[in-house]
């Protein structure tokens, strides 16, 4: 299908509205404890429950405005859909907490993947918005792929560790700041990769 032009702040809406919402439900609810059906629920799980859904709407409706979805996107939907129903049915918020592991070793396996058959499926991703040399989109391939795997070990280190409090704020603002700040130190990696402007005819 095509990709269908829409306004930029929705789609950004869309992409992080979900975790913004997923943060303040937490903060609003997270001492609260709810009796359903007899049993007793934290409200963590009742926000878990809660986010399923919406996370499942949000997709859906960035698919309907832009006529496409990432494997990025679709992978998340999935897993989010997966473990936070785990958590949910299970009344365990372990099963939640590690999802972010899962897709940050999925991700890194497929580009190494990627790079085991001398191939960056990065490129493929973000070739358009980003124009690298062959020889840089291997190199950042292989540092996103590492970083990817940096991430998980972070997730894993700080939920097993940690609060549900710290967790949530890694998830909610440490991982969009280390996805930033990683990028911005590839700065230099970029431009010496960056391919010269094609001259047109005269």
């Amino acid at each position: 299908m095509t990709e269908r032009p829409g306004p930029g702040w929705h789609k950004t809406a869309l992409e992080l509205g979900p975790v913004a919402a997923f943060f303040a439900g937490y903060v609003l609810l997270k001492d609260q404890t709810f009796t359903i059906a007899g049993t007793a629920y934290d409200g963590f799980i009742v926000v878990t429950a809660l986010f399923v859904p919406l996370i499942l709407i949000s997709t859906a409706a960035l698919w309907r405005l832009t006529g496409r979805l990432s494997h990025m996107q679709i992978v998340t939907a999935v897993l989010v859909t997966v473990f936070g129903g785990l958590s949910v049915w299970l009344n365990d918020e372990r099963f939640f907490k590690m999802k972010p592991t899962l897709i940050y070793l999925l991700f890194a396996s497929v580009l190494f993947f990627g790079l085991y058959r001398g191939r960056s499926y990065l490129a493929m991703v973000l070739s358009e918005a980003m124009p690298l040399t062959p020889a840089g989109w291997m190199k950042l391939t292989r540092r996103m792929a590492w970083f990817f795997v940096a991430l998980a070990v972070a997730n894993e280190a700080i939920w097993r560790t940690m609060s549900t409090d710290a967790w949530v704020n890694f998830k909610t603002f440490g991982l969009p700041v280390a996805m930033f700040a990683f990028f911005i130190a590839q700065s230099g990696l970029m431009q010496a990769h960056t391919p010269p402007p094609t001259e047109g005819p005269d």
